[in-house]
């Protein structure tokens, strides 16, 4: 995988997401590499207890977009939120099943704009799917997915208001 390359389109991405909208909504973009994979993660600081790191406090909440050499193999391009030790979120009494069941019935709503999404995981993974690689268009897909996901970020504020 050439990783600069991809590191490159998410990075030209994260600079074409409206960034009026991002701080009206207290979202945060990274690009970056973790472990084998190439990501764009779009998370709030409230969604963690670390609010200086954020986007690796042991227990936060994020949207990823991401590439690796297995998934590149399959011809996609993966996404998903992500919640992490929930239980352990100041501020709140989360379990974390019930906290993934309050939101995965309410994003039904909006499950016919995700392509190929699941939502039967464990609480961890909230919802995941996949689109088709297309480098020629490799950019317009995640942008497209980012925007989704700042069409429903607000369902993640809503269930975590459930358990205050």
């Amino acid at each position: 995988m050439d990783t600069s390359f991809y590191l490159g389109e998410f990075q030209k991405v994260a600079n074409r997401l409206d960034q009026k909208l991002l701080k009206e909504k207290s979202i945060e973009v990274s690009v970056g590499i973790y472990l084998d994979s190439v990501f764009i993660k779009l998370y709030k600081k409230s969604w963690s207890n670390n609010h200086q790191e954020a986007l690796t406090a042991e227990s936060r909440i994020f949207f990823s977009v991401w590439i690796n050499d297995s998934i590149l193999e399959k011809q996609r391009i993966m996404y998903n939120i992500h919640a992490l030790k929930l239980r352990k979120l100041k501020g709140y009494t989360i379990q974390s099943r019930k906290f993934a069941d309050e939101f995965r019935n309410d994003f039904k709503d909006y499950e016919s704009n995700w392509p190929n999404v699941t939502t039967n995981h464990g609480p961890l993974t909230l919802m995941e799917g996949w689109v088709k690689l297309n480098l020629g268009n490799f950019q317009e897909d995640v942008l497209e997915l980012s925007t989704n996901f700042l069409e429903v970020e607000s369902l993640i504020d809503e269930t975590l208001d459930k358990f205050k």
